[in-house]
């Protein structure tokens, strides 16, 4: 089958060390003409939610590619390695939560396999380090064409991990939200779809501290709250000349009310 020009590449291995040269590495040895991608590797250690998140909302504005994702705090227990095939791509990871939302984000999962054919794998595959021994070497075998089905049993679609839908309530003039994702620059990102800030007044409050309604940060005095309508059409709170997450005393997983 044809293969793709492209790997987009997303994990929690951060910078200081050799990790992700490695995994380049490994790429670049089986599939040299691949182009890769490096969505981000700055994910929090093990932050599986924050590393779904990211990846849903990166893979749209990508080609056709296959998606290399590796955020993986059960490396080396019997959690799945799969890849997941959807009308825009391929998705490489483990099966832990962190490839659905992005399957979905791209025409949904029609097909998924889990990893077992070890003649795909580094010829020593480390317990701790499958993303060079076993998810690198894999995602660079379907760029250069090789059909998923032959990477091992099939795996039902619906029997993949699912994280735990977000929460989110509203009502007459109310939000309640939980925070997705806080950025570099402290916005914080909230479960909400952009579409629910119609039911929000011009005037709010966002834990005890005043707000307003827009749609940029500078729509806020410096130092001010506003909540709009961030680029992933998501709820986001922002401080203009600041950073909102600091000024709520919040993280991923909070909840926070908008009124």
């Amino acid at each position: 089958m044809p293969g793709y020009d492209y790997i987009s590449f997303t994990t929690d291995y951060g910078l200081s060390d050799g990790f992700v040269a490695a995994c380049h590495g490994t790429i670049a040895r089986f599939a040299p003409a691949a182009r890769v991608i490096d969505v981000t590797h700055l994910i929090a250690p093990g932050d599986v939610t924050r590393g779904a998140a990211v990846l849903a909302q990166t893979v749209p504005y990508l080609p056709d590619a296959v998606h290399l994702a590796i955020v993986d705090p059960g490396v080396g227990t019997p959690r799945r390695a799969v890849v997941v095939q959807t009308p825009r791509g391929l998705l490489v990871g483990p099966d832990n939560g962190l490839l659905v939302w992005a399957a979905q984000a791209l025409g949904g999962p029609s097909a998924a396999y889990e990893l077992a054919s070890e003649d795909w794998f580094a010829p020593s595959v480390s317990r701790t380090f499958h993303g060079r021994d076993v998810f690198a070497p894999v995602t660079a075998r379907l760029a250069r064409g090789a059909d998923p089905a032959d990477a091992g049993p099939p795996v039902a679609p619906d029997s993949l991990v699912q994280l735990p839908e977000p929460v989110v309530a509203w009502g007459d003039g109310w939000l309640e939200a939980e925070v997705l994702t806080v950025d570099r620059f402290g916005n914080v990102q909230l479960a909400a779809a952009g579409s629910t800030l119609e039911l929000l007044p011009d005037r709010l409050t966002v834990g005890g501290c005043r707000a307003i309604r827009g749609t940029t940060f500078a729509d806020a005095p410096s130092g001010g709250l506003v909540v709009f309508a961030d680029s992933a059409d998501r709820v986001a709170i922002a401080v203009n000349g600041g950073r909102a997450a600091v000024m709520l005393a919040v993280t991923p997983g909070d909840l926070v009310r908008i009124s």
